[in-house]
C-alpha cells in the first residue's frame, strides 16, 4: 500500500480544462454564498463588496480594447472601487441576478431634494471650509457621480444595478474625446453646485501622476472669451489736428497760450519702454520740447519776469524752409525768498489705483515733496474713493513725521468720487489760506472720475471759480490703461497749474524736487504769445505743437481770457517752421484778387521777419503787461551746426515728437537723422535726461515705426 501511494504521488496530474475550472469555481462560490446567506457583518440582503467588485471588474476588463492594458487597470480600478464603496456605505440594494433595485439616479434625485430643503451655507474663503467642501465631495452618493458622468442628467430607470454601473464606467473609458466632454460637463456642474463629486477621470489622473492621493473637486472653467480678449485700454486723450501751414497773406497772426506742462513726454516714454508706439493723440510736441532744461538767458530782476531769445536756423527736414526758435526763461526766485506754501494733497485711493505704478509710486512722490518744503509750509491730505475724506488737517512741515505717517496709511479701495474730493480739498485750502503765499491743491490720480458730477464742464467751472480766489490746481497723473489725460489737461489749464505725468520715482524727483520752484511758485500768470509775420519776407508758417493751446487773435488783448502760467525759473520754447518768400516750398498760390502791398519808389522791404509779443500778468494782478521784440535777420544763423547746443537739441526733440504724431512734414526725415542731430547736441547732461532721450529714439526706430 505504501509503495502504491508513493508511486501515485510521483505521477503528474492531468491538466484541467478551462470549462472544468470555471464550473468548479462557480460551484465553490455558490456554496460559499449559500453558507453565508445571513451575513454577520456588512449590509444584509446585499452581495459582499468583493462580489460587487468582481461583477464590475470582469466584464470591463474582458473587453478587447482594455485587455492587457496597464493604463486601463489604473483607470478602472479606482473608479470601480469608488463606486463599490459608495454603493455599500450608503446601504443601496444591488442587483442579485436580475431583481429590481433602486436606481442610482433615484438616489441622486432624493439627495438633490434634501439639499434644496437644507439651509444654504454661506461661501467663505477659509482653508477649513475649502477642505470641508472637498471632504463632502468625496462622500457623495453614487447618483452624484452619475450626474457628472452623464453631464448632469439623471440616470433613466432601465439603467439600473450592475448594468447601469457598467454603462457609466464604459462612458468614462470610451476615448479621449468623450472623456473631455464628460470632464467639461463635470466642471460645469461644479461651478453651479457648492459640493460635487469629481469625475473618475480627475481622480485617477492624480493617482497616475503621483501628485496627490486626494480627490479634489474640479475648478470652475474660465470663460474662453475672458482668456482670449486683452484687457481694455481706457486711456483718454484730447484729439487735436496738427497745426496746418498758413498763408501770411491771409492769416499773418498766430496766437497761443504758454504751456510748461511735461506730462506728454513722460507718457510717451512709458509707452516706448513698454515696447509700444504711443497713441498719436498722447503726443503733444510742445510738452516734449519743454521737458528738458535749456540754458536760455533769463531776466536780470523780477520786475521783468522773463526774457526771450530768438534764433532762426535752417530746417533739418526741409532745405527750403527755416525754423524760428523762441526760448523764454523766467526769473528764478531764490529758495530763501520763496513765499510760504499752503498745499493740499488731493489723492485718489480708489480701486483703480491699486497698481505698483499708481498709489505706491504716488506715496513715494509725495514723500519726496515733503522733504523739499520749508518748516513753515503747510500740508493737508484729502482722499477720495466712494466718498471724500480728510486724512490730515493742515499741518506744518515742522511736524513732518505726522505728515509722512498719514501718507503711509493710504490704501486703495472703492469707487471714485473725484468731484467730492475736489470740493473737500478746496475747503481745506481756504481754511489754511496764506495771504501773499502759494495756495495750491495738488491732485494725484489716474483720472478715473466715475462717481458723482464728473463732466469736464462741471469740474472746470468749479476750478475756475476757486482760481479767482487765489487757490490754484496742479495735476499729477499716474498709471496706464485707465488714464484720463483729457480731463487732467482741462483741470490743470483752468486751475492755473501744471500737469505732470509720474511714471517713475526719478520723474517724481524731477517734477517735485528739482523743479519744485517752477511748479509751485508762479512768477507770471495768463501768459500769451502772439507772432505777426511780415508778408514781404515770409510766405507761410506752421506752429509746431500747441494745438490744444491755440487762442483767437482777439483773445490776446482780452484780460478775461485765461492762459498758461510761468513759474520760478521756468523755460518755455516755441518753434515755427517758416517758408521765405519765393521759396519752392510754398504750398499756397498767390491770391488773384488780393491787395498787393503798396510799393514806394526807393523803399526797401522791411528787414523784420516777424514781430513777437508776449502778454502776462503779475501773480497778484488782474491787469496784463506787454513785452515785445522784433525778429530780424540778425537773429538768423546760416547753418544749423552753428546754432547753440540747446537750440539744436530742442529741434531734434521737435522732429521726434512730430514723427511720433505722424506729421507729414517730417515723414521723410528718418529716426537715424534725429538721433545724429540729438547726439551732436547732447552737451552737458547732469541728470541723464538727454541720454535717455537718445534711447527713446532708438526704441522707436527698433519698433519698426519708420
Amino acid at each position: 500500500m505504501n509503495d502504491d501511494l508513493k508511486n501515485l504521488g510521483r505521477m503528474t496530474p492531468p491538466v484541467p480544462s478551462p470549462d472544468a475550472k470555471a464550473r468548479a469555481l462557480s460551484l465553490a462560490m455558490q456554496a460559499f454564498d449559500e453558507n453565508n446567506s445571513e451575513a454577520p457583518q456588512g449590509t444584509a440582503g446585499t452581495r459582499r463588496q468583493s462580489s460587487i467588485f468582481n461583477r464590475l471588474w470582469s466584464p470591463v476588463m474582458n473587453r478587447k480594447f482594455l485587455a492587457g492594458s496597464a493604463l486601463a487597470t489604473l483607470l478602472v480600478v479606482p473608479a470601480a472601487a469608488f463606486l463599490t464603496l459608495e454603493l455599500t456605505r450608503q446601504g443601496l440594494p444591488v442587483d442579485t441576478g436580475g431583481q429590481q433595485v433602486e436606481a442610482a439616479g433615484s438616489v441622486a434625485s432624493k439627495d438633490t431634494e434634501a439639499k434644496k430643503a437644507a439651509p444654504s451655507k454661506p461661501k467663505t474663503d477659509s482653508s477649513a471650509d475649502t477642505l470641508a467642501a472637498d471632504s463632502n465631495a468625496i462622500t457623495q452618493p453614487a447618483g452624484a457621480l452619475a450626474d457628472h458622468v452623464d453631464g448632469g442628467a439623471v440616470a433613466e430607470p432601465e439603467a439600473r444595478g450592475r448594468a447601469g454601473v457598467e454603462v457609466m464606467i464604459s462612458k468614462t473609458m470610451s476615448g479621449q474625446a468623450q472623456q473631455k466632454r464628460e470632464f467639461d460637463a463635470a466642471a460645469s456642474q461644479t461651478s453651479r453646485r457648492q459640493f460635487a463629486a469629481p469625475p473618475a477621470a480627475v481622480a485617477t489622473e492624480s493617482m497616475i501622476s503621483g501628485t496627490s492621493a486626494e480627490i479634489m473637486p474640479s475648478p470652475a472653467p474660465t470663460p474662453i472669451d475672458t482668456l482670449s480678449q486683452p484687457e481694455e485700454n481706457r486711456d483718454r486723450f484730447t484729439a487735436a489736428d496738427t497745426n496746418p501751414v498758413k498763408s501770411v497773406a491771409t492769416d499773418p497772426v498766430s496766437t497761443f497760450s504758454a504751456d510748461v506742462d511735461t506730462a506728454s513726454y513722460s507718457f510717451v516714454r512709458k509707452s516706448l519702454m513698454a515696447g509700444e508706439m504711443p497713441d498719436p493723440d498722447s503726443v503733444r510736441v510742445e510738452e516734449m520740447i519743454n521737458y528738458f532744461p535749456y540754458d536760455w538767458q533769463g531776466p536780470d530782476n523780477k520786475d521783468t519776469p522773463f526774457k526771450a531769445t530768438v534764433t532762426v536756423v535752417p530746417t533739418p527736414w526741409n532745405a527750403n524752409t527755416r525754423l524760428m526758435h523762441v526760448g523764454i526763461k523766467g526769473y528764478d526766485v531764490a529758495p530763501a525768498a520763496a513765499p510760504r506754501a499752503n498745499l493740499v494733497f488731493l489723492i485718489d485711493v480708489s480701486g483703480s489705483m491699486d497698481e505698483p505704478d499708481k498709489l505706491p509710486l504716488l506715496k513715494s512722490a509725495f514723500r519726496l515733496l515733503v522733504e523739499k518744503l520749508k518748516p513753515e509750509d503747510t500740508v493737508s491730505i484729502v482722499t477720495y474713493a466712494g466718498n471724500a475724506g480728510t486724512v490730515l488737517e493742515p499741518t506744518t512741515i515742522k511736524d513732518k513725521a505726522k505728515i509722512l505717517s498719514a501718507i503711509d496709511t493710504l490704501e486703495p479701495g472703492g469707487s471714485t468720487a473725484g468731484a467730492q474730493g475736489v470740493e473737500a480739498a478746496y475747503n481745506l485750502a481756504e481754511r489754511a489760506f496764506v495771504k501773499g503765499g502759494v495756495n495750491r491743491v495738488m491732485l494725484a490720480t489716474d483720472g478715473d472720475f466715475n462717481v458723482g458730477p464728473s463732466s469736464d464742464e462741471e469740474l472746470k467751472a468749479t476750478i475756475e471759480a476757486k482760481r479767482k480766489s487765489g487757490i490754484f490746481l496742479s495735476v499729477l497723473g499716474f498709471g496706464r490703461g485707465n488714464y484720463n489725460d483729457a480731463l487732467m489737461q482741462t483741470l490743470a489749464q483752468n486751475g492755473n497749474g501744471t500737469a505732470a505725468y509720474i511714471d517713475t520715482l526719478a520723474e517724481a524727483q524731477k517734477s517735485l524736487v528739482e523743479e519744485a520752484g517752477s511748479s509751485l511758485f508762479p512768477i507770471a500768470k495768463d501768459v500769451k504769445f502772439q507772432v505777426e509775420f511780415n508778408p514781404q519776407q515770409i510766405a507761410e508758417y506752421r506752429l509746431i505743437g500747441y494745438e490744444t493751446r491755440a487762442l483767437k487773435r482777439e483773445d490776446f488783448n482780452n484780460d478775461k481770457v485765461d492762459a498758461g502760467d510761468i513759474g520760478s525759473g521756468h523755460r518755455v520754447t516755441a518753434i515755427y517752421e517758416i517758408t521765405p518768400k519765393g521759396s519752392p516750398a510754398v504750398l499756397n498760390d498767390d491770391l488773384r484778387y488780393g491787395a498787393a502791398p503798396a510799393e514806394q519808389p526807393g523803399a526797401q522791404p522791411s528787414g523784420e521777419l516777424a514781430y513777437l509779443k508776449i502778454r502776462y500778468k503779475q501773480p497778484d494782478s488782474d491787469t496784463s503787461k506787454l513785452f515785445t521784440t522784433p525778429v530780424t535777420q540778425a537773429n538768423a544763423v546760416p547753418a544749423l551746426e552753428q546754432a547753440r547746443q540747446d537750440v539744436r537739441f530742442s529741434v531734434a526733440v521737435a522732429a521726434f515728437g512730430q514723427k511720433l504724431r505722424g506729421t507729414d512734414a517730417v515723414s521723410a526725415y528718418p529716426y537715424g537723422s534725429i538721433l545724429d542731430l540729438a547726439s551732436g547736441a547732447k552737451g552737458e547732461d547732469t541728470y541723464g535726461y538727454r541720454a535717455e532721450f537718445l534711447n527713446l529714439v532708438r526704441l522707436a526706430k527698433s519698433l519698426g515705426a519708420e
